[in-house]
């Protein structure tokens, strides 16, 4: 076990030094920070390694493990009703506290204070979505629906409602469908699908496992759209407050102390509902051995303190360094530079994200290599890369946000045209994992900053700033399936070369 975790803990120490890096170029040169906010910054990068390393071999031994178990037990029963039910309210209790739902919530205030119910109306509304549409994809696998159908069909209905939805709503409703599938969401249902799709003998298994995450990205998209409309929400304002930051060591021991104690609090409340899920499942199927759920209860404690440190070093780390570097930034050479800027941060940020390395992990197991997590990564950095220089680009010049959404996601469902089944899958999963805890506690910041200094007030934040995770939700979906179709064109290639070698061999035997 401890070779095991120092190898996680390597893994992720190069993952976030080189975002680590570039933030203190930044400071260095164009965007000093103050010796508060970076001492917060440097234990932040400590507890992200640590965190990420403890996440990600909870999530191999104890979310994975149940969820494909699970998927392949419901599905066994050839039950619909209970392969529905089942996917219904896994959906709902492993978003109903997803960590990076709960920090958009909370920074979409105005919302809250709207409604009787607070944060808890869209938290309450992303999780039907995800619950309602993690169902269709299951039964999508059962009963052999091609992914891309349901995805032109839902894509197509989330921007004709779009239509009827106040422009400063938009954004809001986007990003809900990339925060959604977090670090707590996508190991369970990842491993959902491999499990359901493991049972399959029409050979198509493999492209089927993947998907689930891409219909649950679109699920809150479209329950956000239609609370927009059922209460006529308009004039959204963002609170721009002052983020806490420290003047002495004591302070960033206060800071972190609170932390500590606020995220273990949300990540026991995250856990529970999925450990209680899965008691009752053990209960009733008696699936796993005891040395096997030692195993996994030891992963659970693993998940829940590397999302404990993980969540305390984003927020608490990295939030006020975003939201400086964004002022700063914006203030320099009439706010350009945030989009080379912005663009180099895309590219090394997303390897920061948990869930992005339990994706690129089942996509190599999946394929049996065939697809390596390394171009897997190298996919995923290029589309964020790109998605955040739009992002800062509209900041700058204040685009309307479907003249970039529309036109790439009608390039992404073009493509499925063209790109394997399993990529297709892939990609739309890509995007909803790529936007994860460290675009919401860091980029979205970042933006939020650059807006409040370049338009002088907060007016223009909800439509101008709030968007960045939509944008890092789409271009994934381009970029992967680019990826698929260039492993097509290889693939035939190399079949090509070896029938031409063996049909040299079969003539040269004709010949002797």
């Amino acid at each position: 076990m401890t070779v095991a975790l120092k190898e996680k803990i390597i893994e992720s120490l190069t993952s976030v030094l080189p975002i680590a890096l570039i933030i203190v170029a930044l400071s260095l040169t164009v965007a000093p920070l103050d010796s508060g906010t970076f001492v917060l910054f440097t234990v932040g990068v400590v507890l992200l390694i640590v965190g990420m390393g403890c996440f990600t071999l909870g999530a191999d031994m104890s979310m994975l493990v149940i969820g494909e178990k699970i998927g392949v037990t419901i599905t066994h029963s050839r039950k619909i009703w209970l392969i529905a039910l089942v996917s219904l309210v896994i959906g709902i209790i492993v978003t109903i506290a997803e960590p990076d739902l709960q920090i958009l919530a909370r920074q979409v205030k105005s919302l809250a204070d709207s409604t009787v119910l607070g944060n808890y109306l869209l938290i309450i509304t992303v999780a039907a979505g995800v619950g309602i549409f993690l169902m269709i994809a299951m039964l999508r696998i059962v009963f052999h629906i091609r992914l891309s159908i349901l995805l032109i069909l839902f894509y197509v209905t989330a921007f004709v409602l779009s239509i009827f939805v106040s422009p400063d709503f938009w954004a809001v409703s986007f990003d809900s469908g990339g925060v959604t599938t977090g670090p707590m969401t996508v190991p369970f249902i990842m491993s959902l699908g491999v499990g359901v799709a493991s049972i399959r003998s029409d050979g198509k298994g493999q492209a089927d496992s993947f998907g689930l995450v891409a219909l649950s990205s679109v699920g809150p998209i479209i329950a956000v759209l239609v609370l927009g409309i059922a209460f006529k929400i308009g004039g959204l304002n963002y609170p721009y407050e002052a983020i806490d930051s420290a003047a002495n060591t004591y302070g960033v021991l206060f800071l972190y102390l609170h932390g500590f104690a606020d995220y273990a609090l949300e990540v026991v409340i995250a856990i529970t509902p999925i450990l209680v899920f899965f008691l009752c499942f053990q209960i009733f199927t008696r699936s796993f051995r005891k040395r096997q759920l030692v195993r996994i209860f030891v992963g659970f404690a693993y998940t829940f303190v590397g999302l404990v440190l993980f969540l305390t070093g984003a927020n608490v780390g990295f939030m006020p360094v975003g939201r400086t570097l964004g002022e700063q930034l914006a203030s320099l050479w009439g706010g350009w530079l945030l989009i080379p800027v912005g663009m180099l941060i895309g590219y090394f940020v997303v390897a920061a994200e948990p869930a992005v390395h339990v994706l690129n992990k089942q996509v190599e197991r999946t394929s049996a290599g065939a697809i390596s997590a390394k171009s897997m990564k190298r996919g995923l950095c290029v589309g964020v890369c790109i998605s955040l220089g739009l992002a800062m680009l509209r900041i700058l010049t204040g685009i309307n946000i479907m003249w970039i959404l529309v036109p790439g996601y009608a390039l992404a469902l073009i493509l499925t045209f063209f790109t394997p089944p399993v990529f297709t899958g892939i990609a739309f999963d890509s995007g909803g994992v790529a936007s994860g805890a460290m675009v919401s506690s860091f980029v979205l910041p970042l933006a939020v900053g650059a807006c409040y200094t370049l338009n002088g007030g907060t007016a223009l934040i909800m439509t101008q700033a709030f968007g960045c995770v939509a944008f890092v939700a789409l271009t994934p979906l381009i970029s992967i399936q680019i990826l698929g179709i260039v492993y097509k064109h290889k693939t035939r290639r190399i079949k090509r070369n070896f029938l031409s070698v063996k049909d040299k061999i079969l003539l040269y035997e004709v010949d002797a």
